[in-house]
């Protein structure tokens, strides 16, 4: 049986960046988004443990400033491009703006501050959780 319950997220930090307007963002850290730091609460530092210089991980956002009542979308934006739901899409605009980001972690500064290549999240995005890729 279905229900509706609803769920509560923490961030465990937030994203710092030189990207500050979600209209000149890059869609993707392909093409040209800049080096960010995920600055993670101390609460959450102990977590860190295990991750290093070089690793490739993943970063998972809550894209806040995402429209949360849209289903449908043009990909990328462009009006060339069909009609399609936004599950079937990298849209941050959905239901439950969950961003997806697989990184290359540069460094780890007091423990709390990792630096990243690049990411085109926005600076204050908050960060839900971090996960290693395998």
């Amino acid at each position: 049986m279905a229900t509706h319950e609803s769920y509560s997220i923490r961030p465990i930090g937030w994203v710092r960046s030189p990207l500050t307007d979600r209209k000149g963002a890059p869609r993707q850290p392909n093409e040209g988004a800049p080096a960010a730091t995920l600055e993670i609460s101390e609460e959450f530092v102990d977590a860190l443990d295990g991750l290093t210089p070089g690793q490739e991980i993943i970063v998972l956002t809550w894209l806040h400033q995402a429209v949360r009542d849209v289903l449908i979308v043009r990909p990328r934006g462009d009006l060339r491009n069909p009609l399609t739901g936004v599950f079937a899409t990298r849209s941050p605009d959905r239901p439950n703006p969950v961003g997806l980001h697989q990184v290359q972690l540069v460094s780890i500064t007091n423990r709390r501050f990792l630096q990243i290549a690049a990411l085109e999240a926005i600076d204050g995005t908050p960060i839900v959780d971090l996960k290693a890729v395998l």
